[in-house]
């Protein structure tokens, strides 16, 4: 006991004497009794035995029981937790002793609200995300329909509560006659602002057809689990069906007939397999009316190319110039025809068919294995081309521009259409969902959903009010402007919000045309006057996109200025 006292002495360490006594004393408890015994399982002791209980090798070092006679662990095997607690070391320590680079263990999800759970990830450090290092006094252009806003802020939103029914009614008429309201900088009592509090109701504002107030028409992508088990008496009357489709055709054309007279900025066809976003000229940096469809199939392309419908695949095209500029600075360091055609080979490019194909076969004649050989033909060629088509379909990839006059070639296309609706499920014989910023023939007005929380959130090491506005259903693109010069006005120049995107939708945020000039201010005001838009939200939409294939997923608003994420 006295061995204790001394410094720096580990009870864990034993002198070679001891060692050897301790293996003398295990190997006389661990011999076998003269008796036969049935052998036990496997990690069990035999009842009656003076043998030890073995140890579970998958608990801790330091929480394992002692039991008599088991020698205890050298030190050196030990591996005290970082912070110095006495917790037990994890499983993986015991595997890999000497690794340094320790996994993080996940958090347990916690049984909170969504709006608890954000706002403590939007106040970690860890957790928030890379900004531009540059703030910016506006944010691109998102043309991605969002699903779901929830912005946060450090000033209530009591202004977005309860409105009365006169500011209710004004903020429908103030949408109907597009009315513009500009408020100033900043409100001293934003809840006391009934201009504030109608403009809100203005926003929420969108168009819908068909309206079946029991069946969530958006999203139509993936939307079979919410629609089974819904009433459809369309889905087995073949009549019903006819006159539904006869409506819809109806809106439809009404809608483009508006966005040709740039009446309507833009607006949405939504298919239980696409969708297609129709833009007036004028807007994302195009003179001419443009529709972009996403995602599209090789069946779907070939019907469209059937129609005389001329289209383009962009990112396809951006892809093929991008290869061709890699290989044509290969070819420039290379700098010789002899390198270039071993290069070819060596990028495994198969070269282009030639007339000398049957030439280019003729030793095999003399070696009289001719026909043992399969040359490549016309058809294997087609073949191989039409499955690098399809690889591409449902992707992002498969992105379709229509321009200028082959846009009203689609719309009769997409009328006459079979494919168009579903002929089985849940979506069986309902018309694709039509969204529209503006009234329109056959639409029904909607409003998004919109509730304010209070919560508390953990901010460092303690924890400050946070007031958050939540924002549900299919917000597009001016609705998302709009509200954010609302809060720019009504929260002092300072939130921040989490944007949930309808994925299918984020492409449509590639720039369709990098060679076109950029569109004249002065032009796109003039003509678009009365597409029912704020002017600053027609600059934002005017511009071309830059967030490309992806779309604003966090945006922050800090002194006036914003950040943003995508």
């Amino acid at each position: 006991m006295a061995a204790h006292t001394v410094p720096g002495y580990s009870p864990g360490f034993k002198k070679p004497p001891a060692v050897l006594r301790l293996k003398r004393k295990r190997l006389r408890r661990s011999e076998p009794p003269a008796a036969a015994a049935p052998t036990p399982p496997c990690g069990a002791a035999p009842r009656g035995s003076s043998a030890p209980i073995r140890r579970n090798p998958f608990s801790s070092l330091d929480n394992a029981p002692r039991w008599a006679g088991t020698p205890q662990p050298l030190e050196r095997a030990r591996r005290p937790p970082a912070d110095g607690s006495p917790s037990a070391a994890p499983f993986w320590q015991l595997l890999e002793p000497v690794c340094e680079d320790k996994p993080t263990r996940r958090a347990e999800p916690s049984e909170r609200t969504d709006i608890l759970s954000l706002t403590d990830d939007l106040h970690s450090p860890a957790a928030v995300p890379e900004v531009p290092s540059s703030p910016k006094h506006e944010f691109p252009a998102d043309w991605s329909i969002k699903t779901r806003l929830l912005f946060m802020s450090s000033q209530p939103f009591t202004w977005a509560e309860h409105l009365k029914a006169q500011e209710e009614a004004q903020g429908f008429a103030q949408h109907c006659r597009a009315i513009e309201t500009n408020l100033p900088q900043s409100l001293q009592e934003p809840k006391l602002s009934t201009e504030l509090r109608c403009a809100f109701q203005q926003s929420l504002v969108y168009w819908l057809h068909p309206s079946l107030p029991w069946l969530q028409l958006f999203p139509r992508i993936g939307a079979d689990r919410k629609i089974v088990g819904k009433a459809s008496p369309w889905s087995q009357d073949e009549d019903l069906q006819q006159v539904l489709m006869s409506d819809w055709s109806v809106s439809f054309t009404s809608l483009y007939n508006l966005l040709k007279a740039k009446l309507c900025p833009y607006f949405y066809v939504c298919t239980y397999q696409f969708t297609v976003l129709f833009r007036a000229a004028g807007l994302a940096g195009s003179d001419v009316i443009t529709a972009v469809i996403s995602p599209t199939t090789r069946g779907l392309r070939e019907a469209m190319r059937n129609e005389g419908i001329e289209f383009s695949l962009p990112l396809v095209e951006e892809s093929k110039m991008r290869k061709l500029k890699n290989s044509e600075v290969n070819l420039e360091t290379e700098g010789a025809n002899s390198l270039e055609a071993s290069n070819s080979m060596e990028d495994g490019e198969e070269p282009a068919p030639s007339d000398d194909d049957d030439e280019s076969f003729s030793w095999l004649e003399e070696m009289g294995v001719q026909d043992k050989v399969k040359k490549p033909d016309a058809i294997s060629i087609k073949l191989r081309k039409e499955n690098h088509e399809v690889q591409m379909d449902h992707k992002p990839e498969s992105l379709a521009l229509v321009k200028g006059t082959n846009t009203f070639t689609l719309l009769n296309f997409l009328i006459n259409c079979k494919s168009l609706v579903a002929v089985a499920g849940p979506q069986a014989g309902l018309p694709p969902t039509l969204l529209s910023p503006v009234a329109f023939r056959g639409g029904t007005m909607q409003t998004l959903k919109a509730r304010s929380i209070n919560a508390k959130a953990r901010v460092h090491l303690a924890y400050e009010d946070i007031f958050s506005l939540e924002i549900v259903g299919p917000v597009m693109p001016h609705s998302l402007h709009a509200l954010t010069m609302l809060l720019k006005a009504a929260q002092r120049g300072a939130f921040s919000g989490v944007f949930y995107t309808h994925e299918p939708t984020a492409v449509f945020n590639t720039d369709l045309d990098n060679a076109a000039p950029a569109l004249n201010e002065k032009t796109v005001h003039k003509d678009l006057p009365m597409c029912g838009l704020h002017p600053k939200t027609l600059d934002q939409l005017s511009q071309r996109p830059t967030l490309r294939k992806s779309s604003i997923r966090f945006l922050e608003m800090k002194d006036y200025a914003y950040t943003w994420k995508s």
